[in-house]
């Protein structure tokens, strides 16, 4: 778990043992079953978390009941519901698990703590968020300027791999069009 973790990091940053030991000492470990929720609509985000193994989607629902997928995390990835975790507000999303999932997350109180005492982490995150924020707006910009079409294709180039483990109803809601034109698409692809 640890080794996994620390080479994530230091994919942007070196550091030596006694640098992760210390950092990882303020994580804790969580193992989630499939379908269970990581985070409930209106609950007090408290974690940021890195996924060690398994699938989880965030989504958002609408006052008709219509789900909306934010994004999904795969191994390598952190997820949480941001706003809530860095402006101490309810939850506006849910977290829940496609598959088993592992995890190791870190409270907001103790990242402080760690990007305080440790630049190379701080400089991490910034980078990790930068990226996040990079890859959020080219969601939002192709969700609003390209067809359903592009939409697929441009995912199944960058995520080959959740292709295989994501049904096409899911899939169809990430990207903002229904199963039936999902199925058309693909089928043509």
């Amino acid at each position: 778990m640890s080794e996994q973790l620390r080479k994530h990091f230091e994919e942007i940053v070196p550091l030596t043992d006694e640098e992760f030991d210390g950092i990882y000492s303020f994580f804790k470990y969580k193992k989630l079953k499939k379908h269970q929720y990581l985070i409930q609509e209106n609950e007090q985000v408290m974690h940021i978390y890195f996924v060690l193994k398994g699938l989880l989607k965030a989504s958002f629902i609408d006052n008709e009941g219509k789900e909306h997928i934010v994004q999904f995390a795969m191994e390598n990835w952190w997820i949480s519901d941001f706003n809530s975790f860095y402006n101490e507000v309810p939850s506006s999303m849910t977290i829940d698990c496609l598959e088993e999932v592992e995890l190791v997350y870190v409270s907001r109180e103790n990242l402080e703590k760690i990007c305080a005492e440790n630049q190379k982490i701080e400089h991490f995150f910034r980078i990790k968020n930068s990226f996040g924020y990079v890859a959020l707006q080219q969601r939002i910009l192709s969700l609003l300027t390209t067809n359903a079409k592009d939409r697929f294709e441009r995912f199944s180039v960058q995520y080959p791999q959740l292709l295989q483990r994501i049904s096409k109803t899911i899939i169809a809601s990430y990207l903002g069009v229904s199963r039936e034109t999902l199925s058309r698409i693909s089928s043509k692809v």
